[in-house]
């Protein structure tokens, strides 16, 4: 089993304006200790969840190409692209951007987006639930036309593309890899088995019952299950002096029997470096072995 660290916390001790500083500090760290994927949210304003809006959030690609530069083993997504936030064609271009220069290791992490006041309060597009899962798709087939070999017109209900022109081309081949987060049961976890590379659960909700059902929709449309990474966001807390490690590597253990391969999540206290280097040290090289 492998672990990424998901950063969603951007309120850290030292303030805005040591920001860029301690996101090296901490992406830095976070290589070093053998974490597979780096990854930010997809938002642009504090989720409820975690603090107010007024909070400190940093636009999710352009901290990508930052930590692209910072770094140089680390995968780097976002975790995930709200799919209205950006026209596909754009973000086909974003992602092959990242990809380049950080000399293949972007992936594509999307969803169908949930946040609807941020999205209200800085003018994006947020449509029914419905026609969102429409674009969702429509932009997975226009990511997936652009990262292949035909430049040719796209025709869908809600876009349409003269030309997939993309040059340079993404250096991972066949394409970035594709994450879609959400557990959903009839739309996302049908469009994780018609096109992703790998899904993305909660920890929490019933994990054996949701693989049972991507199992089904992989059936229905001729998929392997077992091409699909199983991935599930959970807290990554070893405690403030490694006092959790036991209860985490038990959790971990537990996830790996269901079939998870990777866990993203979020450190409690992150800034202070020091909980990366127990994780470092005393988590991911067993967890490796699950």
């Amino acid at each position: 089993m492998e672990l990424g660290l998901h950063v969603s916390d951007f309120t850290w001790p030292d303030g805005p304006g040591a920001l860029a500083r301690d996101l090296t500090r901490v992406a830095a760290a976070a290589e070093d200790a053998g974490f597979a994927k780096l990854s930010v949210m997809d938002h642009v304003w504090q989720i409820g969840h975690l603090g107010p809006p007024e909070h400190e959030m940093l636009e999710a690609y352009t901290t990508l190409g930052y930590l692209a530069a910072r770094t140089s083993r680390i995968q780097l997504l976002a975790w995930v692209t709200g799919v209205v936030y950006r026209a596909p064609g754009l973000l086909a271009k974003m992602v092959t951007t990242l990809d380049v220069l950080s000399e293949g290791r972007a992936w594509l992490g999307i969803g169908a987006a949930w946040n609807e006041e941020e999205s209200r309060g800085l003018g994006l597009q947020f449509p029914p639930v419905a026609e969102r899962f429409e674009r969702l798709e429509e932009a997975l087939q226009i990511c997936l036309q652009m990262w292949g070999d035909e430049d040719k017109t796209y025709e869908g209900r809600h876009y349409r593309l003269e030309r997939t022109l993309n040059s340079p081309p993404a250096p991972t081949r066949p394409h970035p890899p594709i994450l879609i987060g959400g557990g959903g049961e009839r739309k996302t976890l049908r469009l994780v088995a018609q096109y992703a590379d790998a899904c993305n659960l909660f920890a929490g909700v019933d994990l054996e019952h949701k693989l049972d059902v991507l199992r089904g929709h992989c059936v229905a449309v001729g998929r392997d299950y077992d091409e699909i990474q199983k991935t599930v966001m959970a807290p990554l807390d070893p405690g403030p002096n490694g006092e959790k490690v036991d209860d985490l590597l038990a959790e971990l253990r537990r996830l790996a029997g269901l079939g998870f391969t990777h866990v993203q999540g979020s450190v409690p206290g992150v800034a202070t470096i020091t909980p990366l280097e127990i994780l470092g040290e005393r988590v991911i090289p067993v967890a490796a072995g699950f």
